[in-house]
């Protein structure tokens, strides 16, 4: 099995961040987390005009995909960069509504596909849970268990519904990470086995890209930290001149290189074992990126002005999104 990347892959992953580069980002995630998604947006256009929600889906419905291995190279960069927004959620959607039309029920994806593609976005959740961005999403799509029939012995079926409205818009970790619970009711789209197959294909695509994610803002926390210590002096020398600094900077470029060929091995094998193992792999690699960023930074870490705290933010709510580290290594064990 190959776990390094294509000189095609490295040159996709080059262009997204040289394009991300360019942009402010942290500007655009602080916006989004005061309710203005302006800036956001007009980034995630930029990213679907490069491809980014293409490789998701088929050939069928105007995708390239579905490539997991490039996923997760642009899920990376989406995490270096700090980009806002339900990105992984608008991925797992169209992750749901393609398996479902390889089962045969193609209209949801005829429907909603496309416009993922070109640049709408989606959140997905569970009935009862808490949505990604529901404020902001063009379509809100929940996965839920409904009575199949009248009486209290009656079988349930999977059922995925569009919402119409949400609760009240709550703030995670990160308050770039807008939580709602979707309304109750909508439009049903789909039910049956194939409802519940799909949603569990969309879940491991939701953790795949997220480890990615996590990923990213792990490397970038590690990076923004070396260039610190760099500068930073103390007793007449560069506080990264200090052995405990050095070791403890080694231990976290170890976890995070550790992670990337767990994450592009699930990526190849789509099992959802493996895909656990890179989730809590990267997630917990990425929390410890965020606190030895903190300690290093000093009493300047804690402080909102400084653009770490954009990607310090992230790390703690993308470990536990779309699986906590227990319920990852429950996974793998069962695997």
């Amino acid at each position: 099995m190959r776990f390094l990347l294509t000189d095609e892959q490295r040159a996709f992953g080059d262009s997204l961040d040289a394009m991300l580069t360019s942009a402010d980002t942290p500007a655009a995630a602080r916006a989004w987390a005061a309710g203005d998604p302006a800036p956001g947006l007009a980034l995630w256009s930029r990213l679907a005009e490069a491809g980014v929600f293409a490789l998701a889906a088929p050939q069928a419905y105007e995708g390239v995909g579905p490539l997991p291995v490039e996923l997760a190279v642009a899920f990376t960069a989406l995490g270096r960069h700090a980009v806002p927004g339900p990105v992984v959620e608008t991925v797992a959607a169209a992750a749901l509504l393609t398996r479902l039309a390889e089962s045969g029920e193609a209209v949801p994806a005829k429907r909603l596909l496309p416009g993922l593609v070109t640049g709408s976005t989606a959140t997905l959740a569970g009935r009862g849970a808490y949505a990604l961005d529901t404020d902001v999403a063009g379509v809100t799509l929940v996965v839920s268990e409904e009575d199949a029939g009248p009486g209290p012995g009656a079988d349930r079926t999977a059922c995925l519904r569009i919402a119409h409205g949400h609760g009240p818009v709550r703030v995670s970790a990160d308050p770039a990470r807008r939580l709602a619970v979707p309304a109750a009711g909508g439009e049903v789209i789909a039910e049956g086995v194939q409802v519940a197959r799909a949603a569990s294909y969309a879940r491991d695509v939701a953790r795949l890209v997220t480890a990615a994610q996590a990923l990213g803002v792990g490397l970038a926390l590690l990076d923004r930290t070396v260039a610190y210590v760099k500068q930073r002096t103390q007793f007449g020398a560069a506080i990264g001149s200090f052995q405990a600094v050095k070791h403890r900077l080694a231990d976290t470029l170890i976890g995070l290189e550790f992670a990337r060929p767990l994450l592009y091995g699930a990526a190849l094998s789509m099992a959802p074992a493996d895909i656990a193992a890179a989730k809590v792999t990267a997630g917990e690699a990425a929390y410890a990126a965020a606190r030895t960023a903190l300690q290093l930074h000093g009493a300047i870490g804690y402080t909102e002005e400084l653009d770490l705290s954009v990607w310090l933010r992230k790390a703690r709510p993308l470990r536990d999104a779309w699986g906590t580290p227990a319920l990852c290594r429950a996974t793998v064990l069962a695997g």
